[in-house]
């Protein structure tokens, strides 16, 4: 009996699902859908503060969204460009049926990257991700990564099915 086996699947849903985050995390649209005294979303009488504190905010908020099962809302976290990939409807119908949701995702670290860029570091379960926030249109939204466009240029199905055949679809492993 091979004991190594359990700890290796479980580190490999841990990395799907943390992939899955960077495959779905999402970015501020600045409508009036965002409510009052979020974190990621513009303040009404002005823009988020252009700090560390504002991106790291602005990410914990993406990644309790993402793991509380709101794509939508963290769909609306995404940069203009992640919006461009992949439809709001596309999105939360991907993250339905591949991420692994319930699972905390906790910031750990951050740093600036330039005057507008971030970099910030989360951990879920044992793998840890870094993640770039970018402050566009006066708040910061999450930028996907390449892979992460890539996918979502296939559309909902052809991204699931991708998953699924990767091994990191975590609801429907094939």
């Amino acid at each position: 009996m091979n004991h190594i086996h359990p700890f290796r699947r479980l580190g490999a849903l841990a990395l799907a699902g943390v992939a899955a985050l960077s495959f779905s995390a999402a970015c501020s649209d600045d409508s009036p859908k965002a409510p009052a005294g979020n974190a990621a979303a513009a303040a009404p009488g002005g823009p988020e503060p252009k700090t560390i504190d504002g991106a790291k905010a602005a990410a914990q908020t993406v990644f309790d969204r993402f793991a509380g099962g709101d794509f939508a809302g963290a769909w609306d976290m995404y940069t203009a460009a992640g919006k461009k990939a992949i439809t709001q409807a596309d999105y939360v119908k991907l993250n339905q049926v591949c991420s692994r949701k319930g699972l905390a995702i906790q910031l750990t670290s951050a740093r600036m990257d330039g005057s507008d860029r971030a970099i910030v570091i989360a951990k879920q379960l044992v793998a840890a991700q870094s993640y770039t926030m970018v402050y566009e249109n006066g708040a910061w939204k999450l930028e996907p990564a390449k892979e992460g466009l890539a996918l979502y240029a296939q559309g909902a199905a052809k991204a699931i099915a991708a998953q699924k055949k990767a091994g990191t679809c975590a609801n429907n492993p094939q």
